[in-house]
This record gives structure tokens, sequence and C-alpha cells, in this order.
């Protein structure tokens, strides 16, 4: 039985494969593209239905498609995204291939490439890009038993309000997808409570400029300037309803009860850590960190970019916050649903190669590999803080095309 070959593998269909496959191609590098499911299928069944990306259309896709039915300003919702990622596929002609899962990737004893296994077969490969990205395993910290007989799941599995147990809602987690569930559920009707903790808290406009022009303008995509980054904080910044800046105060103000770090269960009872009002002011100092730097950077540069004095203004602080809840007795608060956004993390145990720490994390240096000829693609901060985002992973990609170009070259030299 005849074995498939290829020189590079790309492992994921989403904006980190198909960002891949541009560049091999346009390289004249032979390669395939395996999708488990279907293309951008985190983007269409792995997220909640009002989803919208982070990023407005100007902003968040690759240089050579333009949204043709959304205007630049506008936050495409999560149907649209994963229809441009198709459509940017089927521009390229990428070699995709969907419907077939990696089972195994595994170095070729005493001969180049590895062998990798999957549910249509197996393939031989030169190089294997993983580009399957950062949010591939749901993960919540298991501090509510299930002998509780509350109704517990992860926001990859949430959908809408409807889904939910009737009564109240506990949402932890106030990053980007947390606030914006959070929001969402008490907008339609629900007792809700916000399980917050260490978030960064950008403003998602300023001064007619959204927050991706700002992250560009002030070289924050790189950070070569900045504190060293404070590891496992919430993105607290989304597209939800056109863009608007996550207000703590303001979500307190309608109707949400704030509290803070959800630490342990017991008889019922859930308490928290008393972290609520360091946190919240920790965000806030973010929040101007970045209006002074804008206000700085259009100064030096002779901006004509119009004052925004009611963006210095905070709401007042909520008694949730001047007074804190530490713990809450889930049947006398109504809670029946507690909606973990706590992340994700990665699974690369299918590769089974020595390029890997004690936690299963990556080895590499912008997207290469500890070993030889395996490469990742999508991972937050693989090159920058842009590496994770729709933006910075076609650079990304590109640096690695590049370089598996390079090796290509190697292996063509012959002595005259």
């Amino acid at each position: 039985m005849s074995i498939e070959k290829t020189n590079t593998l790309v492992i994921g269909a989403g904006q980190a494969g198909i960002a891949m496959s541009e560049h091999l191609g346009a390289m004249g590098i032979p390669h395939i593209v395996l999708e488990r499911k279907r293309i951008a299928e985190r983007w269409r069944s792995e997220r909640w239905d009002s989803l919208v990306a982070n990023g407005p259309a100007w902003h968040d896709r690759f240089p050579g498609l333009k949204f043709d039915d959304v205007g630049p300003d506008v936050f495409p919702p999560k149907e649209r995204m994963a229809q441009y990622f198709e459509d940017y596929a089927k521009m390229l002609k990428a070699p995709v291939r969907t419907g077939v899962e990696v089972l195994r990737v595994q170095r070729n004893d005493k001969r180049p490439g590895f062998t990798v296994t999957t549910s249509a077969g197996t393939i031989e490969a030169q190089h294997v890009v993983a580009a399957t990205g950062p949010f591939q395993v749901p993960t919540y910290p298991k501090i509510v038993p299930e002998s509780a007989g509350i109704q517990q799941l992860h926001s990859s599995a949430y959908k809408n309000p409807g889904q939910l147990a009737d009564g109240a809602v506990l949402v932890v987690g106030a990053g980007a997808s947390g606030s914006q569930i959070a929001e969402e559920l008490r907008q339609a009707g629900r007792t809700v409570y916000l399980s917050v903790g260490e978030h960064y808290r950008p403003p998602r406009s300023y001064r007619e400029r959204d927050y991706c022009w700002w992250l560009g303008a002030l070289g924050m995509w790189d950070e070569v300037k900045k504190k060293p980054k404070r590891e496992h904080v919430a993105f607290a910044v989304s597209g939800y309803e056109n863009g608007k800046t996550v207000d703590f105060r303001r979500l307190a103000r309608d109707g949400i009860q704030l509290v803070g770090i959800t630490t342990s269960y017991e008889n019922g009872v859930l308490h928290f850590a008393d972290n609520l009002g360091r946190d919240v002011a920790q965000g806030d100092a973010d929040y101007f960190e970045v209006l002074r730097e804008a206000d700085a950077y259009i100064e030096q540069n002779g901006l004509d970019l119009p004052p925004e004095p009611e963006a210095w203004k905070l709401l007042p602080d909520p008694e949730c916050l001047t007074y804190p809840i530490l713990s809450l007795n889930l049947a006398e608060a109504g809670i029946k649903t507690i909606l973990w956004a706590t992340g994700f993390k990665v699974d690369f145990s299918w590769i089974d190669v020595d390029t890997f720490d004690e936690k299963g994390y990556p080895i590499h240096k912008r997207g290469i590999s500890a070993e030889k000829g395996i490469y990742f693609l999508g991972l937050p901060n693989l090159t920058n803080r842009s590496s994770s985002f729709i933006w910075g992973v076609w650079h990304d990609a590109r640096y690695i095309a590049d370089h598996i170009g390079i090796h290509l070259d190697y292996l063509k030299y012959k002595k005259e």
C-alpha cells in the first residue's frame, strides 16, 4: 500500500493554517492542509451565537482580501468571519482537506521527515506545521462538584441565554468572553454575578481611533519598551454591540453583581478572594496609561484628532466594589448555572517528538521548534503580542514559510 508524501503538512485550517498555506503556495512549496472538521470550525460551532470579531473589519483580516459586505469599522459576526476564511482558502486554491483528524506525528527512523497518522490514512512530510492555535482544550477549575446539582459549562459550550437553566448565573472570568456573556445574560433578564480576576482593560477606542490602531501606532504589538507583561491576564476588550469599552462599573450599574476570584466551595457556599478592588484599580491604571500614551503620541506627531474628555471620567464605585461579597450561598442567591469563561489550554500530545517542556508547551523560537522540521503557528506571543491575532498570524506564517524555504535551499546544495 503506497503512502502519500508531501513536503509540508499543515495541521489546522483556521486563520493560522490558511495564512500558512498562502505563504507556502507563493513560494511554490508543495503542501497539504488538514482540518478535523470544517474550515474555521471554532468560529462556527465552538463559540456563542452573538460572538463578533475582537477587532474591526479594516484590521481583523489578511492583506489579500477585504470584506466586501461589512463596513471597515464594523466588528464582523462569527458566521461572517468563518465565511471570510473559507473564501480566502478558495481564492488561494489552498489544498485543504476537511474532515481529517491527525492522530499522531512521529519522526522517521534513519531517514528524514515525519510519518503522520490520520483518520484518512498515513502521510509522510518533510516538515509539519502545527497551526491548531491556542484555543484547543477548554479548561476550568473543578471547584464545584457535580453533586452540587449546579449546571456548569465552559464558555466554548455556551450559545445563548435560552440554553441555561432558569435562575441566576455566575460567570467566572471577566475577559472579553466573560464580560460579554455576562452583559448578554443581564440584558436577557437574568440575575448575573461576574467573578473578576486580574485583567488588562484598555479603551475600545479613543479620540476617533480603535484600540487596534493604537496598538500599532504606539508600538504595543511589539512591546519593545514595555515593562514585563503580567502572565495569564484576561484581555478585557471586545467588539460587542459594535465596540464599547469594557467598564466593570457600568456593568455593576446595569445590575451585574461583581465578585472577586472564585476560590472554593463548601456545603452550598462559594467563596471569593478579596481581590476585586485591587484588580479593578489595576485595570483602571492600564486604561489611563493608554490614554496618556495616546495623548502624547497625538501631540508629538501633530495629529488632528479631537480631545475626548469624557474618556477620563469614571463612574462612581458600586456597592459591590466598595463592600465586596466574599461568599455566596448558591441556593439563597438562586444561582442555578456557573459559566466558566476561564480560557483554554493547548494539547500537543499527538506530536510524538522531543520539543515540549514539562507542562507540555512547545519549546520554540518564533515558531521554530527544538525538533528540526516541526513548527508551531498561532500561539500567543509566538513572535509578539499579535501572534494569536488574525493580523499577526499572517506575518508569523510568512516567517515560518521563509524558514522552510531556506532549509530546502540547503538540501538542494551540491558541491561542484
